[in-house]
């Protein structure tokens, strides 16, 4: 059983199934992904994935402001953490730094990314991290607010193998999207083969970065299977054993996502 530890299914083309997001969640269980983490990138979106979460019992969110995301209002830590606590989230994020791109000025991500963390660390929840560009500032700030008890994720991982035997060092988990399978990602094929298996997880992200040999297509979570594939090619074992693994690692990582901890859930 595969689990996608990272979609967007608020922002899934649908088009293939008519407009209904029921239906491209079961094309994805008939491929055997039996969980669904769907990411938050607007606290103003997370009553629609609250809502996702009520109807489908394997799926659960995760509650954040994407660092790209332009907001008129900057929320704190108190109102992430109030956002969490209502809709039930399992994790914080996504988080990070992006400094590819200036649409939001990289102080204020700094701020926003630190406002998360301090919010992840208060609810002990694990949080959801994106980087790109920003290396050594989001280590540092990983260093400076993160329960390595509690931990988290860097997702739709893409930098060297010296940043995420770091990222791992502090408690965090490598996660792998469609990325690894272009031909151009030959480096990040080397890391998929050196990260420890028992720290790695596999996501789609969603309708984002398809992987081969689905390139040019929206993404959709049933395609986090050729993820699996490609890790267990370039590791040399089988894709039960890569499905069995990031599974394990994925409830170990958000216990919220458990079935008895949704169970348990008032709030979803």
């Amino acid at each position: 059983m595969f689990v996608d530890s990272h979609c967007h299914l608020d922002r899934l083309d649908l088009t293939p199934y008519g407009g209904d997001l029921d239906a491209a969640l079961e094309a994805a269980r008939d491929r055997g992904v039996r969980r669904f983490l769907a990411i938050s990138t607007s606290l103003e979106g997370a009553p629609n994935l609250a809502g996702i979460a009520r109807r489908h019992d394997d799926v659960d969110i995760s509650v954040g402001l994407h660092p790209l995301h332009e907001v008129a209002q900057e929320p704190d830590s108190e109102a992430i953490q109030a956002c969490a606590d209502r809709y039930g989230a399992v994790a914080i994020g996504e988080t990070g730094l992006d400094f590819h791109y200036d649409s939001v000025p990289r102080e204020t991500q700094r701020q926003r990314f630190v406002a998360h963390l301090r919010a992840s660390r208060e609810l002990e929840l694990p949080v959801v991290i994106h980087t790109r560009e920003a290396r050594d500032e989001t280590l540092a700030l990983i260093r400076e607010h993160v329960d390595p008890k509690v931990g988290g994720v860097l997702h739709c991982f893409t930098e060297d193998l010296e940043m995420a035997r770091e990222a791992l060092r502090l408690g965090f988990y490598i996660s792998l999207s469609g990325i690894v399978t272009f031909a151009s990602a030959e480096a990040l094929r080397g890391v998929a083969r050196q990260v420890p298996l028992d720290r790695l997880l596999i996501e789609t992200d969603s309708p984002f970065l398809a992987p081969v040999p689905h390139r040019g297509h929206p993404n959709e979570p049933r395609w986090v299977v050729e993820v699996a594939e490609c890790i267990a090619h370039e590791r040399g074992i089988t894709v039960d054993e890569v499905a069995m693994q990031t599974r394990a690692n994925f409830y170990r990582l958000f216990p919220g996502c458990a079935p008895e901890g949704k169970a348990d859930n008032p709030f979803v």
